[in-house]
């Protein structure tokens, strides 16, 4: 009988420490979001990012900049993001409410974004100057959309608003009276907020995932930055830089293309 309870044991014991690896999740490993980000409401976040999206929409259409919704580029843009978009719940309980809008922008800068709420907006500069496929288009996208989904924005607010409640208890205890300021609400640009390094490889590593879970080619990622690395060609070296320098990307990329790889393979057949 003592053996039999002994066996017991060991099977329950042997079930406890396999467990984590029956349940251990495809993908990519990034963590948990970071705890600054608690600091500020999700709400107040993505009301601010829904105005200012609304402004900048509203600013390209005075220009006449605003592409119509008949427009070639801006119909394939938003069929990439129909494909990623089912797949942010994931990485986000709140993507499932988020009232998403995709827009493309008449403009010669290299650049996309996507704010707090799935406000995500493309300049045509990143489409003609780049050339890129739609696998390419994906690699961005999901990029962009990763900033969004992990609270980006949000961190680095929350960050701003623990220093200012720093720097202002510490003039209060010295007398000099109140210096910091809120960091919410229409005090923020949230299109001129800089990320870190660690936030843009967190976002290079969550795109790649989406991507390939919406059935694009995660390799992509590769071919990307080495367009943008010919495109910004005598860019400042990594370490004056809040971006990764290419080559560390491409490096990060390729150290995760087996994570992802499985995923792409799996939605081509489904």
């Amino acid at each position: 009988m003592q053996a039999v309870r002994a066996w017991r044991r060991w099977i329950f014991g042997a079930a406890l420490l396999l467990a984590p690896l029956a349940w251990a999740r495809e993908g990519v490993d990034v963590g948990n979001n970071s705890a600054f980000s608690k600091l500020v409401s999700a709400e107040t976040v993505e009301q601010t990012a829904k105005a200012q999206y609304l402004q900048t929409l509203q600013q390209a259409d005075q220009q006449k900049a605003l592409a119509p919704a008949s427009n070639a580029q801006l119909l394939r843009l938003r069929r990439v993001a129909q494909r990623i978009i089912p797949f942010t719940a994931d990485w986000n309980p709140r993507a499932r409410n988020w009232q998403w809008q995709v827009n493309l922008i008449g403009s010669s800068q290299v650049n996309a974004w996507c704010m707090p709420g799935g406000k995500i907006a493309f300049y045509t500069g990143i489409l003609d100057k780049l050339q890129l496929s739609d696998d390419e288009i994906a690699a961005v996208m999901g990029h962009e959309i990763a900033h969004a989904l992990r609270e980006h924005a949000r961190e680095r607010m929350g960050k701003s608003m623990a220093t200012n409640a720093g720097a202002n208890l510490l003039s209060q205890l010295l007398g000099a009276g109140a210096i910091g300021q809120t960091v919410i609400g229409g005090g923020v640009q949230l299109l001129s907020l800089q990320f870190s390094r660690s936030d843009e490889t967190e976002a290079d590593l969550v795109g790649l995932e989406l991507a390939a879970r919406a059935g694009y080619d995660p390799r992509a990622g590769i071919t990307l930055w080495r367009k943008m690395s010919a495109q910004n060609n005598g860019a400042p070296p990594q370490w004056l830089s809040t971006h990764p320098a290419s080559t560390t990307r491409i490096a990060e990329i390729e150290r995760n293309l087996p994570r992802v790889l499985p995923l792409y393979e799996r939605a081509k057949k489904g």
